[in-house]
């Protein structure tokens, strides 16, 4: 096997997935509709539990649409790495998860593949957002826009290969969806992508601690500094550790002779 190999397998797979994606409109519209949700309908309340004032000066009014615009990216991610996973226990059922794994590639090499395919349809989720957050008057730097670009990537990763790790773990496309919402929901509201962690502090001291080791919030602190124009280099090495964590022990669960497959009966 040489490099052209792996690099025909790599877009094949890359190809593959946002071609599913751009077929799969309801799946496009309803990862850009949830985050809008909150943007539009719930911050209003959510700004008054800050204590943040509701009425002008207008600056004033956008500032907590302004804070949890970074948050609301990540829900983009974290749902999107889950879906992508999903579709990971759904191929197995229908036999063509078992068609790829069979081929002479590192088993490795492929489930990157399909990460780095999830997380480019989940950046490109994420600038459509942005540019409809840019109508509701929340901007950011413009060199923000590419800054942000690094971190996508890396919490992008982090996220896909949480949802591979459990696709390892789930046998049938039913569960997926139960543990789907067990790891979704506890990680996105225990984390600081609707409250800032000085203010968890002053209603639960364990609720910030869960906040504060949460990977999704250092995923969201990572995001939202680099959009700003800053780098916060404990969120980055908080969430590359968890991703080479969560990345090995998903493949270790992918490995037929040591992992959840051998169990499952193969691929």
């Amino acid at each position: 096997m040489n490099m052209l190999h792996y690099w025909r397998a790599m877009w094949g797979i890359i190809g593959r997935e946002l071609w599913r994606f751009i077929t799969q409109r309801e799946r496009f519209i309803s990862a850009l509709v949830r985050p809008l949700v909150w943007l539009f309908v719930f911050a209003a309340g959510f700004r008054s539990a800050l204590g943040l004032a509701i009425t002008p000066p207008y600056e004033t009014y956008i500032l907590y649409e302004v804070y949890i615009t970074p948050g609301l990216i990540g829900m983009i991610q974290l749902f999107n790495g889950m879906q992508s996973s999903l579709s990971m226990v759904y191929d197995r059922e229908m036999g063509s998860m078992r068609i790829l794994m069979v081929c002479p590639l590192p088993r490795w090499f492929l489930l990157l593949s399909k990460l780095l395919a999830g997380t480019g349809v989940s950046i490109l989720q994420v600038y459509v957002f942005l540019v409809v957050a840019w109508f509701y008057d929340i901007h950011a730097p413009w060199q923000g826009y590419l800054w942000v670009l690094p971190s996508l990537i890396l919490s992008g990763l982090m996220l896909g290969a949480l949802g591979l790790l459990l696709s390892s773990f789930i046998k049938q496309l039913e569960n997926f969806a139960g543990v789907m919402n067990f790891v979704i929901f506890p990680m996105f509201f225990m984390s600081t992508a609707l409250y800032p962690l000085w203010k968890m502090k002053e209603s639960s001291v364990l609720l910030s601690l869960f906040a504060q080791y949460n990977p999704f919030s250092q995923a969201v602190e990572l995001i939202r500094f680099s959009l700003y124009g800053q780098f916060n280099q404990t969120a980055f090495v908080y969430v590359l550790v968890a991703f080479f964590i969560f990345m090995s022990v998903a493949i270790m669960g992918y490995n037929p002779s040591k992992g959840m497959m051998m169990k499952k009966g193969g691929a």
